[in-house]
């Protein structure tokens, strides 16, 4: 028994081991042998299109359920395991919405009651058409912020100055309702437009948009935004009146007009301003500390708004000390209308970029709740809901909205677990709106730029990445700085078209900058590395591997043809101008040329070895001494013997292309022309580790033409190997038959 326990033991031990005994396998084997394409027939255009419209019950209700997410999951809810929770964590989502709704209105540019109406629609149609179960729907701050930067500059202040009574310029005055009004319709036609450019994306499968928009530049992008909103809210928080940039630079001229008018700061608002971002910063504190033991986190915002709004109705803020308030917020819900098409020309371009940011910032966020939790979401749907939150809702005068990270964290941590405590959190908004709006007429515009610019914290951490990707990955970092600094300097929506520009130029930068290496055989294996960094790597005799880590393309077939001949050391070239040099001293010798007056030198290099030779081929010049002539040479009737190096050592290289993705019809005719060059200095090469795609692209392009056929293709590089000492260890005029 022990015997037999000790002998399981030392098998568990033991190593795999990989045994394979074939023949060596080129390409034109295997499409002769082995492979054999299945027979298709392939459906006419017709057939296809009765299979797309033909209608069953089965596909009425996959529709209906890919429509309306929530049918897939309402009628199995578990109620008495997740409706408290979902209570719970919808009325804390709810309590940190409202004060963030009046807030990121002010953002916007548009009064802070719209910001209640946007903290309502959108979140109640989320939870029948979203997907995910934990991120919070309604205003952001960098949509906001977008937002804000179009509107203002499609209505600045100065288009809405009127003279007074008294007619002279100086006493001309700002008609605030004008302009809030039509800086409404403006953030309104935009919605509309958002929600239908998402809408269509949705249904065109265009999810995988998202993916231009890189980690790295989401957070650069996000933390510019933070930048351009926190620049925003110093005037609030110091109560000095400048006007709103917009486009270019406008963060460094709101900075400018701040500090260039900040002795009329009005010591009230910046003290209470300062007052709630302390409260603010201690409370997000305690609750990152206690997190595991509070129940629900401490609700500071909505603490913030009461306790503000009471201080300042109590004390007359308003009146007294000049302290700007929110003003009149108007009590219920207003009638859907028609928003004015006619300013839509000059949105478009705003338009795609909002609808980009929106959902990139909240299927990312999606994926990462749905990836902690076990549930799956679909980035199309995602598109589809998010473009109906913001298409219908825009009737009743909202403006753009995405998830929040802040609310999101709150909905998830608080216990959430369905889209029931999004709606609910949509509810206590509604409540607000209906019965008890006018409550916060008095909250203090200070109090709420507090909560904005604590709120930007979590964005301001993200310049910890910076030394993280200085360790990783440079590449990424200039991605991350670009996308920083572009939207700091230019505005967020030319900075996100740079950032975006620039991070597909990486890739190309990548794709002609690959890493390229000779390799080498790990000794008793069919493996092969970089010889330059393993000590163990071995080069086989006579044969040069070519790796590089990059498809071949346009862009990249000219440095993937230099790098081949300088990795490798053999030029063909070279070969061609040392061959000639040979063969001219051998037409020298023949023709008994004597009238030289100086020796002919061929100068042939050997990388692989390092060194450089070089023949003189001297002149038989005859010398009269004592009276007889002598020869130079020993023997007067022989000729002369020229010892040459071998021109090249190597005479097979093999092009390790397992790393290859593509090649397009420009990279095909530049290494069919290498494979020719080599091919005339008699250096034969061959390519392993194509895939079949691969392989089906090259037949396309015509490649296997020629002087390049499917038996100088293999499946790896070890039986390109085996091929290649095979063929140098038989005579050279030798039959070059397949290997076998």
């Amino acid at each position: 028994m022990e015997h037999e326990e000790a002998a399981a033991r030392d098998d568990a031990e033991a190593p795999l081991m990989y045994r394979v005994e074939r023949p060596v396998y080129d390409e034109a084997f295997l499409r002769s042998q082995l492979l054999h394409r299945r027979q298709r027939s392939a459906p006419s255009l017709r057939q296809r299109l009765a299979q797309q419209l033909r209608c069953s019950s089965e596909k009425a209700k996959a529709a209906a359920l890919s429509v309306l997410p929530i049918l897939t999951w309402l009628p199995s809810y578990p109620v008495k395991d997740y409706l408290f929770q979902d209570v719970v964590s919808g009325l804390s989502t709810g309590v940190v919405q409202l004060p963030q709704g009046l807030a990121y209105a002010m953002l916007a540019a548009v009064p802070p009651v719209y910001g209640l109406y946007s903290s309502f629609y959108p979140v109640l149609l989320y939870t029948f058409f979203g997907t995910s179960r934990h991120i919070s729907i309604g205003t952001f701050a960098v949509i906001s912020l977008m937002i804000g930067g179009v509107v203002v500059r499609e209505a600045p202040d100065a288009m809405f100055y009127v003279q007074a009574a008294n007619g002279t310029n100086a006493s001309a005055v700002l008609d605030v309702e004008a302009r809030d009004a039509r800086r409404v319709q403006l953030a309104v036609v935009l919605t509309t437009l958002v929600g239908i450019i998402q809408f269509v994306l949705g249904l065109l499968r265009f999810g995988f948009v998202s993916i231009y928009l890189t980690e790295p530049l989401v957070r650069g992008f996000t933390t510019a935004a933070a930048v351009h909103v926190c620049v925003s809210q110093l005037k609030y928080l110091l109560g000095v009146k400048t006007q709103r940039f917009s486009g270019p630079l406008a963060a460094v001229y709101s900075v400018q007009a701040v500090f260039s008018d900040i002795t009329s700061t009005n010591v009230a608002t910046l003290i209470l301003g300062l007052v709630c971002i302390v409260f603010l910063y201690g409370v997000k504190d305690l609750n990152e500390r206690f997190k595991k033991k509070l129940p629900v986190p401490i609700p500071g915002e909505i603490i913030v708004v009461i306790v503000s709004t009471g201080v300042s109705y109590g004390l007359r803020l308003s009146d007294l000390y000049r302290v700007d308030v929110v003003g009149k917020i108007p009590t219920g819900l207003l009638p859907p209308a028609l928003p004015d098409f006619s300013l839509l020309p000059n949105l478009v371009t705003d338009s795609f970029a909002i609808a980009i940011v929106g959902f990139s910032m909240g299927i990312s966020l999606a994926k990462i709740f749905a990836l902690k939790h076990g549930y799956s979401v679909d980035g199309n749907q995602e598109l589809i809901a998010l473009g109906l939150c913001n298409f219908i809702s825009s009737f009743f005068q909202t403006f753009a909205i995405t998830c929040s990270m802040s609310r999101s964290l709150v909905q998830e941590s608080t216990g959430g677990k369905t889209q029931i405590a999004g709606l609910l959190a949509s509810l206590v908004v509604l409540l607000v709106v209906v019965a008890i709006g006018f409550v916060f007429q008095p909250l203090p515009q200070t109090a709420l730029a507090a909560i904005i610019m604590v709120n930007l914290l979590g964005m301001f951490k993200q310049t910890r990445d910076i030394p993280a990707l200085w360790r990783t990955s440079r590449v990424e970092l200039a991605i991350w700085l670009v996308a920083f600094t572009a939207s700091v300097l230019l505005g967020l929506d030319y900075g996100l078209l740079v950032a975006v520009t620039f991070a597909i130029l990486t890739v190309i930068y990548r794709t002609q900058s690959p890493k390229t290496a000779v390799l080498g055989q790990l000794p008793g294996s069919g493996l092969y590395c970089d010889v330059d960094e393993y000590e163990e790597a071995a080069e086989c005799a006579g044969i040069k591997i070519f790796h590089s880590n990059s498809s071949i393309y346009f862009a990249n077939s000219d440095l993937y043809v230099n790098s081949l001949k300088e990795k490798t050391g053999v030029n063909p070239a070279h070969l061609q101008a040392a061959r000639k040099a040979r063969k001219k001293l051998k037409e020298s010798k023949q023709k008994g040329n004597h009238s030289l007056s100086s020796p002919l030198k061929l100068r042939v290099e050997d990388k692989e070895r390092g060194v450089t030779h070089e023949v003189l081929a001297y002149n038989h010049t005859e010398e009269q001494r004592n009276g007889q002539l002598a020869d130079r040479h020993s023997e007067s009737d022989s000729e002369e013997a020229v010892f040459l190096e071998p021109l090249c050592s190597v005479r097979c290289i093999v092009l390790d292309w397992t790393p290859v993705c593509f090649v397009d019809s420009v990279g095909a005719k530049a290494v069919k022309s290498v494979i020719k060059e080599y091919a005339a200095v008699d250096v034969e090469v061959f390519i392993a580790g194509c895939s079949r795609p691969l392989l089906s692209e090259l037949d396309t392009l015509q490649f296997f033409t020629g002087v390049v056929t499917p038996d100088t293709v293999f499946p790896t590089v070890h039986d390109a190997v085996l091929h290649c000492q095979h063929r140098t260890s038989r005579p050279s005029d030798a039959p070059t038959n397949q290997t076998t």
